[in-house]
C-alpha cells in the first residue's frame, strides 16, 4: 500500500497544474518565518503569512484535474500502480486528522440506529 500511495500521489497530484502553481520565484526571509515578507498590491501590502497562495479558480482547476486523474488511476490500477512513484519520499503514514474521521464513521457504523 505504501508504494501504491506514493505512485498514486505522484501520478495524480504532483504531476498536475500544481507544478505550474509551484513554478516561479519564491521569496527569501531573513527572519526565517516570513514575517519580514510582504506582497505589494494596488490595494496595499499583504503580509506573506496572510497571503492566499492559490486563487479559488486555481483551486477549482486543481481539484478537477486531481479527481479526473484519481478516477483514471483507479480505473486502471493494474497498469498505473506498477509505475513506481516517490522513490525518495518518506514512508507514508496514516494521517491523524483523516483517522479521526475514520474512527468517527466506524463508530457510527457500529452503533445501532434509533430506528432498529
Amino acid at each position: 500500500m505504501e508504494e501504491l500511495a506514493k505512485s498514486m500521489v505522484e501520478l495524480c497530484v504532483r504531476n498536475t497544474v500544481l507544478e505550474d502553481f509551484h513554478a516561479g520565484r519564491y521569496p527569501q526571509s531573513r527572519a526565517g518565518d516570513y514575517s519580514d515578507v510582504r506582497v505589494v498590491t494596488p490595494d496595499g501590502e499583504i503580509p506573506w503569512n496572510d497571503l492566499s497562495r492559490i486563487s479559488d479558480e486555481e483551486m477549482k482547476t486543481l481539484m478537477i484535474e486531481v479527481v479526473d486523474r484519481v478516477f483514471t488511476y483507479l480505473s486502471f490500477p493494474e497498469v498505473l500502480g506498477a509505475i513506481p512513484g516517490g522513490r525518495t519520499w518518506d514512508r507514508p503514514k496514516l494521517d491523524a486528522a483523516l483517522m479521526k474521521t475514520v474512527q468517527r464513521r466506524a463508530g457510527q457504523a457500529a452503533k445501532p440506529s434509533s430506528t432498529d
